[in-house]
């Protein structure tokens, strides 16, 4: 089996030293800069619980030197997908898969989903139509990951917590190769669940996300003080209301009001979000796949988003201002 990681960031590593263990398997990574010098002299390594583990892979800068894939592992942040995807191609096969293990709305979310609006295109997320042409929705996983993990130095990741994988086709048809990817990933020790509509459990996910991230990002807070203000407070359930609202005309219904969700996130302690480790590490962030797809499908199916949409327009100054997002055109 060839298996190519994309984005051997902290999600990617955690997942490619994991699949690499497996028999049969030869791990390639994608990567450039530290990240590929680091590969090269040490392999690709991973710290948890259990002590350090290496795995030796490998890598290049250049798809074509990595050959045809079985399975790509589409691991990067959003902003970088337009640049990324192209990129791909010569590990592209009518029978390669790729497994994107990302944040937020992606942009494939309506396909082969979403009744009246199915098929649709997110611009907010692939405003130009790349994405969805460069790789088929047929070949596509959806990809929901539950773990922590934070990068130690280049190549090197440090897993803290959680092993979850929720994968699953856009059409949720889940063929017998989607099946098979499953099995992969419970051989290598995932905690994985194969879901009839990935969508749902993306929406979850993003439930929560779409507002803890972003408000802390402009504030500095850690959780628990985004959590600890009431004002705050009532703002997030505002926004997770409207979101709820869109999911339920799309058929992506939550059974909880928005104080279920913060009695959870509260039980995670105090942590810094992904987005203001982002903004703190001077990268750029991914507004437009957890809030600014939100307020897109909102337009789309005619629900109201006024705190979604302030939510959007001071995080996206925020960032702007730090040069962590691109300038408005003129």
């Amino acid at each position: 089996m060839k298996i190519c990681v994309v984005g051997a960031g902290a999600i990617g590593g955690w997942m490619g030293v994991l699949l690499a263990r497996l028999p049969g398997v030869q791990l390639s990574v994608l990567a450039r800069g530290e990240t590929l010098k680091a590969l090269h002299e040490h392999g690709l390594r991973m710290s948890d619980a259990q002590g350090d583990h290496t795995v030796q892979v490998i890598a290049s800068d250049k798809a074509a030197d990595l050959g045809a894939q079985d399975l790509i592992v589409l691991a990067v942040k959003a902003p970088a997908l337009e640049q990324v995807v192209p990129q791909i191609a010569p590990m592209m096969t009518p029978t390669t898969q790729v497994l994107t293990a990302m944040n937020g709305v992606p942009w494939w979310f309506l396909q082969g989903f979403g009744g009246a609006w199915a098929n649709r295109s997110l611009s907010s997320v692939d405003p130009q139509g790349r994405l969805a042409k460069a790789i088929p929705a047929h070949q596509i996983i959806g990809c929901v990951v539950h773990s922590s993990c934070a990068m130690r130095s280049p190549g090197h990741v440090q897993h803290h917590f959680g092993n979850g994988l929720i994968v699953g086709e856009p059409s949720g048809v889940n063929s017998a190769a989607t099946q098979r990817v499953y099995q992969w990933l419970q051989e290598a020790g995932f905690q994985a669940t194969l879901s009839p509509c990935i969508q749902q459990d993306t929406w979850y996910k993003l439930w929560g996300n779409m507002t803890m991230n972003p408000v802390s990002a402009i504030t500095g807070a850690t959780s628990d003080l985004v959590l600890a203000d009431p004002l705050v407070l009532d703002f997030v359930s505002s926004v997770m209301l409207e979101a709820k609202a869109i999911g339920n005309l799309l058929g992506l219904t939550i059974d909880q009001q928005p104080q279920d969700r913060h009695v959870l996130t509260r039980r995670l302690g105090a942590f810094k979000t992904s987005m203001l480790q982002d903004v703190e590490a001077g990268r750029a962030v991914e507004l437009d796949a957890l809030v600014g797809a939100v307020q897109e499908l909102g337009q789309m199916t005619g629900v109201a988003t006024p705190f979604t949409n302030a939510l959007l327009g001071l995080s996206r100054l925020h960032a702007r201002v730090k040069g962590l997002y691109p300038l408005a055109e003129a």
